[in-house]
């Protein structure tokens, strides 16, 4: 699986949304990408040359829908400061019933 350019990644997307409107689920998958697509290195390698973490992350976002899967990488910034209409979970409290 290819990643696509943002825009290319957008397209699918709402043909995505399209064909699955009646019926079928889309799952979105959003983390953090370092880039990198080789193993970590071993402790001992890692003493001799320490890695620097970048200075903007990156985001891998993957979305799928039976068997079509896309994915594409985007800075988190550009993301926090677009994806508004999501909220975070509501945390239950668990607190007033182990009390009682």
């Amino acid at each position: 699986m290819s990643h696509l350019t943002f825009p290319q990644f957008l397209s699918e997307l709402t043909k995505l949304f399209q064909k699955n409107r009646s019926s079928g689920s889309i799952y979105i998958t959003m983390k953090r990408y370092d880039g990198k697509t080789k193993p970590k290195p071993r402790p001992e390698k890692l003493a001799a040359n320490p890695i620097q973490p970048p200075a903007e992350y990156k985001c891998l976002l993957r979305a799928h829908a039976g068997s079509n899967k896309i994915s594409t990488v985007a800075y988190a910034n550009l993301l926090k400061g677009n994806i508004d209409g999501l909220k975070k979970k509501d945390k239950k409290k668990s607190t007033a019933k182990a009390t009682q």
